[in-house]
């Protein structure tokens, strides 16, 4: 794929496993009716990492799966921007799967991908323009107009942060020192498969927290794990708030850790579930 500021994004097509039968016609009819879930990594995750092929065939089982690599991850071109214009790729992603027939589209995101998830399904919608004008979206956040359709219809965030630079847990420091020293960043190269952006975000982009009321009226489900080592419930209970009442769903998992690694079949299951019980018919 290639998003709208001209990076190459690798992605990955899966069919639904329940699969259809039939005549060609009869085929893109039924890939028309069947959604797609746009499957978005964590931080230093791929489209190979182990943890995102399992969550795709998990979610192949209930829809068709696309996987992708963030700018700057596997085999895409670009430098990771840790969530800022990583949104692009997102978009890049949703469109293509429009573009193969998919009427109704979920958007699962991991961590940095969950933040991405959020921050799209605000800023990309059916009225993307009023949108712009509604919350002063920056020019530099807006979309081109190269891929409509671009929206997602159910969002799902999973250990998303509700806020920028944070610092508070021992694992988030690490992160900061990866993505902001030069040497930390040679780990991230050598260490982790990851380029990550020397330049500061300017202007820092829309925050996950006030992205979260924007996403209306398309369903939000807010995942977190009470053990998660990188961001406390603090999170996603001040992103549940954000959303208002009845704006999100929230599930507070036992036991679970952080993001994809830690999202085993049956909460993947349940996920997949969610999302696309609440697509619109």
């Amino acid at each position: 794929m290639l998003t709208d500021d001209g990076v190459p994004v690798e992605a990955v097509y899966e069919p639904c496993t329940a699969g259809f039968g039939g005549s060609a016609g009869a085929q893109a009819e039924a890939a028309a009716d069947t959604p797609v879930i746009v499957v978005a990594h964590g931080f230093t995750g791929s489209v190979d990492r182990p943890a995102v092929r399992r969550a795709a065939r998990v979610f192949s089982q209930r829809a068709a799966v696309i996987t992708f690599s963030f700018r700057g991850h596997g085999r895409s071109g670009g430098r990771s921007t840790v969530g800022d214009r990583e949104v692009l790729d997102l978009a890049a992603a949703v469109a293509w799967a429009r573009t193969l027939g998919h009427r109704r589209v979920v958007t699962v995101g991991f961590s940095m991908g969950g933040s991405v998830v959020l921050r799209h399904g605000a800023l990309y919608t059916d009225g993307s323009e009023a949108r712009d004008r509604a919350v002063r979206v920056p020019v530099r956040e807006r979309r081109t107009g190269e891929h409509s359709g671009a929206h997602s219809d159910v969002v799902v965030a999973v250990s998303s942060p509700a806020r920028w630079y944070y610092r508070g847990t021992a694992p988030m420091r690490r992160l900061h020192w990866v993505v902001t020293r030069p040497s930390g960043r040679l780990v991230g190269r050598y260490g982790f498969r990851t380029r990550i952006a020397t330049d500061d975000w300017d202007p820092v982009p829309l925050s996950p927290v006030a992205a979260v009321p924007l996403i209306a009226p398309a369903p939000l489900l807010l995942v977190h794990g009470d053990r998660d080592p990188y961001f406390p419930l603090d999170h996603p209970r001040m992103l549940a708030d954000a959303a208002g009442e009845g704006g999100a769903e929230l599930w507070l998992e036992r036991g679970m850790g952080h993001a994809e690694n830690a999202a085993d079949d049956a909460l993947l299951g349940r996920i997949a579930d969610w999302a696309t019980g609440a697509l619109p018919a």
